[in-house]
């Protein structure tokens, strides 16, 4: 029998892979009780709005719960990374797509890397990031569509298993190598200037979601477009939808290098598919390669600031 103090949820999330996570974890909580299920869009949400009684006080101390939230997405990760890694074999094919190593020298001197992903990011990141070295020498700001909390958590998951540091990006931080930046859920990050520190630092707005998404990867290539120019490598991974396509665009134009996951390791093929098509990619490659490929853009010595 439920108590009259349990917290009645309804999950609204337009990817099924994160409503799903979302419920599994909301579900092992005390005190929660997903009764209402689950919606894709706010016209389905608020239709169901009705049957929930808001009680905001208990949902914050289930949340504020990190260490078992933590333990829960570990748990949930290292099953989808099996289960990635049994799931879909690369092809003899998928091989072929990947750039031969002399083409690298017409590759940026690359100041910065930048990621959009989505659906299937966690587990992603968590296989490649994990393979940079600590002294890689440029920063990585990531664009990882997730609602607001569980980036904090991926974060300091990610952390733990590299030799990089990994944080959730704050408002106004300078950027600094060997340091990943993933976006807050629910908002959207960019590069900007802070001319009394003469250095390049992060922006975190509540502009509004583009294509959906806060973070967006439009929205953060566009700032790293602008304020990078060529000296910049994009890289777009598996997820849903077209977000990143537009940003590539104008990071191509500058002259920046473009990798793209490849179909057969892909969870959902839609991100980088656009802009293979469009061809705007300078490289398609496995999920096995992305790192290594990460690190032939960039020079063995150089900063970002200063």
């Amino acid at each position: 029998m439920k108590n009259q103090t349990d917290l009645r949820v309804l999950v609204v999330d337009d990817t099924i892979l994160y409503r799903k996570v979302i419920t599994d974890i909301l579900s092992e909580m005390p005190g929660v009780v997903v009764v209402v299920g689950s919606a894709y869009n706010g016209k389905i949400a608020m239709k169901r709005i009705a049957e929930l009684k808001k009680a905001i006080t208990p949902m914050i101390k289930a949340f504020a719960r990190l260490r078992e939230v933590r333990r829960i997405l570990k748990g949930k990760k290292k099953n989808a990374v099996q289960g990635l890694t049994t799931a879909r074999k690369i092809s003899p094919e998928d091989r072929r797509t990947a750039t031969p190593s002399a083409s690298i020298q017409t590759a940026p001197r690359s100041k910065i890397v930048t990621i959009g992903i989505s659906t299937g990011g966690p587990v992603a990141l968590a296989h490649f990031l994990p393979e940079l070295p600590a002294d890689l020498g440029v920063p990585l700001l990531i664009a990882q569509h997730m609602p607001p909390v569980f980036t904090e958590s991926l974060a300091r998951n990610l952390d733990r298993r590299c030799a990089i540091h990994v944080k959730e990006a704050v408002n106004g931080e300078k950027i600094v190598p060997d340091t990943a930046y993933i976006a807050p859920g629910g908002k959207q990050m960019k590069v900007a200037n802070d001319v009394f520190k003469n250095a390049k630092i992060i922006r975190i707005t509540n502009d509004p979601p583009e294509n959906g998404c806060a973070p967006s990867a439009d929205y953060l290539f566009r700032s790293v477009a602008e304020h990078f120019g060529g000296n910049a490598t994009g890289v777009i991974m598996t997820g849903m939808g077209s977000d990143g396509t537009r940003g590539l665009e104008q990071m191509k134009e500058k002259g920046a290098f473009i990798i793209a996951q490849n179909e057969a390791s892909s969870v959902v093929y839609g991100m980088a598919k656009k802009p293979v098509e469009m061809g705007i990619v300078n490289m398609v490659v496995p999920l096995d390669h992305i790192s290594e490929q990460i690190r032939r853009t960039i020079p063995k010595s150089l900063k970002i600031n200063g």
